[in-house]
């Protein structure tokens, strides 16, 4: 599907992705929260019996009924301008294209939002770009030219006359005529979007609420209501249409948003409960069990215009959540789209395809999209219209980024003493895009176009067309990504680096050893220093390790190969750190291994009865920096620290924890450490190459926000396993830390990103240091992390030489090999701001926005970011509607083809806990999340934001596939299935009150539901189909992502409930964020205000 839609994995799911520990906190879900009923579930919906769903036509969007009499009223994703299809190969279709308007031809297969053809705009790609070409315009819609496969075949009419060109119309995506009624007044103050609401109140659905969308958990694509026919009474075929119960209560107008369908009712529904105020004192009718709801056809309940109705009576319309955009279509269309060709790099400005489809790369002179993803693929050439558009030009870098293995890893390439041939000016590296001239003698710089001299060592002859005889022999000249051999002049000091050290640091304060954590983590160390990172041909790891235990006083061990026993030192005087000895802290395992094996055991014994429960914090990062110093070598520090650190010692915290600070202009303070020393400490080990990787197990407040500023300006990882417990966590911990010893990362690591004239890198986002506004500097960078670029304008581009972008890391590899690895980009520019709407990534824009947005938190009330972030999407999407969308009424709301998902994106980043925490989030888990999510790629976010549902009933036990998502809502599950639920850090596994018994017994092993534990970390492992292919779905989305989930088992109407009720992001949440729907209504009166 489009090409430029959101994003999620490379590898079905893709590239791992962080996790968020440490959510699981008595208080959410200890006790019910206050004020919140217990839900009986009205809204839950098994399927309908007897009626399969028939899919729309292409261009229609059912339930928000037709535009009738005359006026048009569509939500419109308009495709008018923006269309991005690829016609790649396709499924068969379940609804036959529409015939051809303009004798472009139609793929067929297109579903719900996805109905357009190919057309002959292609994206600015030379013609030779295959598969990804987009149509200038939405095809029109014909009339009975859809069957769809239901028994009757229902007629369509078509409205006016067909446009006289294709460039005027536009896709309808859902009547949405916010227009014209006064009726759609600002939320009332300390409802709309900030200010948390009262928790809405789940019960049964109202009278009149008829229960939008398919309760069923059948894959999306087929879950739109029945195509309206051109009768005007009842539905005919199933008995589907009526309304059952009493009348929708009629109240005066609300100031909220009233659907008006112009003589259509969608699904009628009633009030939503906090958005833009409720009908006061509503009936719930729902409370006498009544007729099951059914469907209702909009366009088969004539309805007065609005302006005919008394006042009394004007009625409430919702959307049908159907009608509008679907992540999950979305994500389908794209991977039966672009999932079975390759993704050949070829060419200048290609979308890729989504991070969640699977495919493959072939770099032919373009860097993957696993080591670069952009907002836009076609950038405006001038600031002015870069400006006006308000779409960030941003660049998602992850250098050292794990490649599938049916990929090849860059290739390492020496030039011998002289190094990499660069430009003269810029220094831009040799690449693929630099001009030879003068017979193959000199080259033009195709970044700053300074012409430089080719040494004669690496001259070569010209072809007939300009090329270099040994293009291809060269990955430099024919490859978007390689690396250099670095010489002697790219080391520090002018002298080769030593091979790295890793120097795990134990806390064995009261906490951590009585929790069973000094024990598991010596245990662990002895297999897991085997699996030491080393480069491909090594026999053994060249990495040295060194051992540390604190509490208020810090041990340093001397495991000498030479020696029978460890030697313990201690060193009490933590105000001024050193190391009491040299020889012997840093080993080679292979050599020490039997002293190490002692030393791991003894630890536990010698802390077994220690009553000490004060830390220290900052003296243990100044001890391994210290150490790595005298060994002169770059490294790693393990901290495995438990407590707020209070003990005196330089870097003493103390807590400072309010929750009365949020919302209030002093929240920002939550996110900023408390004091500088850290970040002074962290500037020291940075210009050592000193990173730091620290695992959390707090009890209580800690003070992440402080504690993870060493890790987050060395480019470390931070874990968090709050309220630890030996059975239930260690699985994840030891994963956790597994992966963590074992990755690859380039120590001592420094990255410039250059582009050619006329844009230029202006911020950075990421985890790292910088001591000049160009050179991103990281102690280590592993394979997960990502460092986001935002350019600007300096200059004018031009649609001819477009722009490019050259991403070079200065790294130490774990051999001790000094290595620049590079990746090369070139997108196209464009004077219509047409082209840069086509060619936009949604998942890479939210990747920004994000960290853009967490990144303002430290220095702006929340809500001035949660309202700036609303503007400028609003912005982007206004400036869309003015100057490339179709001429059409104010009442529809047109999105670009390639962002029709940026609103729901956008709401689940604004209803995320950092910006909009409920009551059981810790100040902490803010801090963690904040820091984590600014370091994720795309795939990350992607989950991370609107989490993956699948429904494992659905499952089908013979075969590999995953089953068919789902979208994130709660009436989307029905009462009688299993639902998974990951979003990177957690996997909730939802089980339905009325599962048959028999389901429960193969994945549980027990008789009944009530007999179901949540306390299970891990599902048991039975000996059925059903048992095994839900174990191995786990398996499979744990090796998609880069840490290892928390399995948490919910049963419905359980206390644990509302923790799963949280991800259900289309939902409104209980912290006052909206739901899609509203957000969409939102959205697209900030969109009209602009405009008007």
């Amino acid at each position: 599907m489009s090409v430029n839609q959101h994003t999620h994995a490379g590898p079905p799911y893709g590239h791992p992705q962080p996790g968020y520990q440490g959510y699981q906190q008595p208080a959410y879900g200890g006790q019910p929260l206050p004020g919140v009923p217990h839900s009986p579930y009205g809204a839950y919906n098994g399927p309908m019996p007897g009626y399969q769903q028939p899919v729309p036509p292409q261009g229609y969007f059912p339930s928000l009924g037709f535009p009738s009499k005359g006026s048009p009223v569509s939500l419109n994703s308009d495709t008018s301008l923006a269309p991005n299809f690829i016609d790649s190969v396709r499924a068969p279709p379940t609804s036959g294209a529409p015939p051809p308007a303009t004798g472009t031809s139609l793929p067929s297969g297109h579903l719900g939002y996805s109905q357009f053809g190919q057309g002959d705009v292609q994206n600015g790609i030379p013609t030779s770009a295959a598969p990804v070409q987009r149509p200038p315009a939405p095809q029109p819609f014909l009339p009975g030219s859809a069957p769809a496969p239901v028994s009757q075949p229902p007629t369509f009419q078509q409205y006016g006359p067909p446009p006289p060109s294709v460039q005027q119309l536009s896709n309808h995506m859902a009547g949405m005529t916010i227009g014209s009624i006064p009726a759609c007044a600002p939320p009332p103050a300390g409802l709309g979007y900030g200010a948390p609401r009262p928790p809405p109140m789940p019960g049964p659905p109202l009278s009149g609420q008829t229960v939008a969308g398919p309760r069923m958990s059948q894959p999306n694509h087929v879950s739109s209501p029945p195509p309206p026919t051109t009768l005007s009474g009842p539905h005919p075929g199933p008995p589907m249409s009526g309304l059952h119960g009493p009348p929708p209560p009629t109240h005066p107008p609300q100031p909220g948003y009233q659907m008006q369908q112009n003589g259509s009712f969608g699904q009628v529904r009633g009030p939503q409960p906090n958005y833009g105020g409720a009908y006061p004192g509503t009936p719930n009718y729902g409370s006498q069990p009544g007729p099951p709801p059914k469907r209702l056809d909009p366009d088969s309940i004539p309805s007065p215009q609005l302006n005919e109705l008394p006042p009394q009576q004007k009625p409430r319309h919702r959307i049908d959540p159907d009608a509008i955009p679907s992540p999950i279509q979305v994500i389908e269309d794209d991977r039966s789209n672009r999932g079975s060709e390759p993704f050949v790099t070829g060419v200048r400005g290609q979308v890729p395809p989504l991070v969640t489809t699977n495919f493959l790369v072939k770099d032919q002179g373009n860097a993957s999209p696993r080591y670069i993803r952009c907002t836009s693929y076609n950038i405006p050439c001038t600031s002015d219209m870069a400006k006006q558009s308000q779409v960030p030009l941003a660049a998602v870098i992850k250098p050292l980024a794990t490649l599938p293995p049916e990929e090849t890893l860059p290739y390492l390439v020496d030039h011998g003493e002289s190094g990499p041939v660069r430009c003269n000016r810029c220094k831009a590296y040799m690449c693929p895009f630099m001009q030879f001239i003068e017979g193959g003698r000199r080259f033009q710089c195709c970044f700053c176009s300074c012409v430089t001299e080719v040494p004669a060592h690496y001259f070569q002859h010209l072809d007939h067309t300009g090329k270099r005889v040994d293009f291809y022999d060269r990955p430099e000249l024919s490859l978007g990504s390689y690396e250099f051999l670095a010489t002697v002049d790219y080391c520090k000091n002018n002298k080769f680096p030593s091979p790295p050290a890793f120097i795990f640091m134990i806390d064995v304060s009261y906490n951590a050893v009585k929790s069973g954590l000094v024990r598991l983590i010596c245990e662990e160390l002895k297999s897991i220093l085997d699996y030491l990172p080393r480069e491909g041909n090594m026999e053994e790891s060249a990495i040295r390790v060194g051992f540390v235990t604190y509490n208020k006083v810090l041990h340093f061990y001397n495991v000498k190969s030479s020696l029978a026993q460890p030697q313990m030192m201690v060193v009490s005087d933590v105000a001024d750190m050193f190391v009491p000895l040299l020889d012997g802290f840093l080993v080679n395992v292979n050599e020490s291994r039997t002293v190490i094996a002692s030393l791991l055991d003894q630890i536990p014994e010698m802390f077994a009865d220690t009553r000490e429960t004060e830390t220290v914090f900052g003296p243990v990062i100044q001890a391994g920096l210290e150490a790595l110093k005298a060994a002169e070598c770059a490294g790693k520090l393990f901290i495995f620290h438990t407590s707020l650190p209070i003990a005196e010692a330089p870097g003493k915290l103390k807590n400072r924890d309010d929750k009365k600070l949020i919302n209030t202009d002093k929240e920002k303070t939550l996110f900023q450490p408390q004091t500088s020393f850290y970040s002074n400490l962290a500037k020291d080990c940075v210009a050592q190459g000193c990173c730091v990787d620290l695992f959390l197990f707090p009890n209580q407040y800690l003070d992440v926000a402080t504690l993870g500023v060493v890790t987050y300006q060395t480019g470390g990882s931070i874990y968090k396993y709050a309220y630890f417990q030996l059975e239930t966590d260690q699985d994840r911990f030891l994963n956790d830390l597994r992966r963590d010893v074992q990755k690859e990362v380039g120590f001592d690591a420094v990255m410039r990103v250059r582009t050619s004239t006329g844009i230029r890198a202006t911020d950075f986002f990421g985890a790292f240091y910088m001591s000049n506004t160009t050179d991103v500097e990281m102690a280590g960078l592993d394979c997960d992390k990502t460092i986001t670029v935002e350019f600007k304008h300096d200059d004018k581009l031009s649609e001819d030489s477009g722009a490019l972008l050259q991403c070079a890391l200065l790294y130490t590899s774990c051999a001790g090999q000094r290595r620049l690895r590079i990746h090369n980009l070139s997108l196209n520019c464009c004077t219509q701001l047409a082209d840069l709407y086509r060619n936009c990534e949604t998942d890479t824009l939210i990747n920004y926005l994000a960290k853009y947005a967490y990144r303002g938190v430290l220095n702006s009330p929340v809500k001035a970011v949660r309202d700036s972030l609303i503007n400028q999407c609003a912005q982007i999407l206004a400036c869309y509607r003015k100057n490339c969308a179709s001429p059409s009424s104010a009442g529809q709301l047109i999105l670009p083809e390639c962002m029709k998902l940026l609103p729901v994106y956008l709401n689940c980043v604004l209803k995320s806990d950092v910006l909009q925490p409920g009551p059981e989030v810790t100040t902490d888990d803010r801090a963690y999340i904040r820091q984590l999510v600014t370091s994720m790629d795309v795939a990350e976010t992607n989950v991370f934001f609107y989490p993956r549902l699948l429904p494992l009933t659905k499952a089908d036990v013979d075969s590999d596939s995953l089953p068919a998502a789902i979208r994130n809502s709660e009436e989307r599950l029905s009462k009688g299935d299993i639902y998974l639920l990951e979003n990177g850090l957690n996997i909730f596994v939802w089980v339905g009150v009325n599962v048959q018994q028999g389901l429960i017994q193969n994945l549980f092993g027990v008789s009944s539901f009530s007999q179901i534990s949540n306390t299970l970390s891990t599902l048991p492992v039975l000996e059925n189909p059903f048992s095994k292919k839900v174990r191995s779905i786990i398996d499979m989305l744990h090796l998609q992502r880069s840490r290892y989930m928390k399995l948490i088992i919910v049963k419905q109407e359980d206390k644990l409930e509302m923790l799963f009720k949280h991800f259900l992001v289309e939902d409104k949440s209980l912290t006052g964020g909206a739901s899609y729907v509203d957000f969409l209504c939102h959205m697209h009166k900030e969109i009209r205000q602009l405009l008007s």
